[in-house]
């Protein structure tokens, strides 16, 4: 970045996941729709976690990197909507590029267009944000009561089961993985068939594991996405355990594993959509309960399945529920004499 530009950004955590909202600041993204502006961020000949240069992602980069960010750092880019249809759109970025889907970052938008006016709540109710994101519209419903944000429900797009039990090898032995779109592509493997359990003392562990499922099922057919290359191949890797079951339905915790070795903190929104289509399919969770959903840091999403299909094509209506908070606002700058440019990554 060759002069001082001033990004503004908004930051919400949502279940612990950070998630950095930016609409000042920012180039132009050409495209009709957000799955076209995705494609210009990407730019030709990447992929989504590794994007070509460009004057956006400068821009991903200044504030995901230290010292204006950090590795795990999340966020998105509020661009145009495709339509009127929604409230606006949102490029996600990461670490290392750009993702089709998040939930947590869906949760957070929806609080944020609350607090800041952009979509009208009700002091008791629901308000109805849609914005549309590069896998279709999603919906977060902010729930308020007596003046204030209580919670917040994503409901994405249909999710689907692409593939069961899967033999994957893994330098901690072959494991079976199941896969499933919900807005991205998920592989699935039980901790415990691995040796391993969902805590903090495993995270090298388990984020080594996810990186070896991730590449071994790089080529694999049930990962392709009928809409197109943005849509396929693994995102992310969620690790899960089970725990006992509550009145209301199943209870497991989880890690996803996204990107190139990255730990969400939160349950995983969209991979929490993931688990419920396989949960789902498996007779597990029956019409009316829920999935009590830990993260590694101990806080919780619930999921249900809802009847009907939109799309018509047999894929999963599901919500996913949950708490984001406001962090704080932050102004960024870089100086083209800062000789650390758009930062740095350890």
């Amino acid at each position: 970045m060759s002069a001082v530009r001033a990004v503004r950004a908004t930051d919400y955590h949502t279940a612990g996941e950070p998630f950095r909202i930016v609409c000042e600041g920012l180039p132009p993204v050409p495209g009709d729709t957000v799955a076209e502006r995705c494609a210009t961020a990407i730019g030709a000949g990447g992929s989504g976690t590794a994007p070509r240069p460009g004057a956006l992602d400068d821009v991903r980069r200044l504030l995901v990197r230290e010292p204006r960010g950090h590795a795990g750092m999340y966020g998105g880019f509020v661009v145009p909507p495709d339509d009127d249809g929604a409230h606006f759109g949102v490029l996600f970025w990461h670490k290392d590029g750009y993702s089709t889907a998040c939930g947590h970052g869906t949760m957070a938008l929806g609080v944020w267009a609350v607090d800041t006016g952009r979509v009208a709540a009700p002091d008791d109710g629901d308000a109805r944000v849609r914005i549309d994101v590069p896998s279709g519209r999603v919906t977060a419903t902010v729930h308020r009561a007596r003046g204030r944000t209580t919670g917040v429900t994503f409901r994405g797009v249909p999710a689907r089961v692409g593939a069961r039990r899967v033999p994957v090898a893994t330098s901690l032995g072959i494991t079976e993985v199941d896969i499933a779109h919900a807005g991205a592509c998920y592989a699935v493997a039980c901790a415990r068939d691995l040796g391993l359990e969902v805590t903090r003392a495993a995270l090298p562990s388990l984020v080594r594991a996810g990186r070896e499922i991730r590449a071994a099922l790089a080529t694999h057919p049930a990962t392709w996405h009928p809409g197109g290359p943005l849509l396929s191949g693994v995102y992310g890797v969620v690790l899960y355990e089970e725990l006992p079951d509550t009145p209301f339905g199943p209870h497991q915790r989880n890690v996803t594993v996204f990107a190139d070795g990255q730990v969400d903190r939160s349950p995983c929104g969209s991979g929490t959509s993931a688990r419920l289509a396989l949960l789902a399919e498996d007779g597990r969770l029956a019409p009316g309960e829920d999935l009590l959903h830990e993260s590694v840091v101990g806080t919780v999403f619930t999921g249900r399945v809802v009847p009907g299909d939109p799309a018509g094509d047999g894929g999963l209506v599901t919500e996913v529920t949950g708490t984001a908070y406001r962090t704080g606002e932050h102004v960024f700058e870089t100086d083209p004499h800062d000789a650390l440019g758009t930062g740095f990554l350890l």
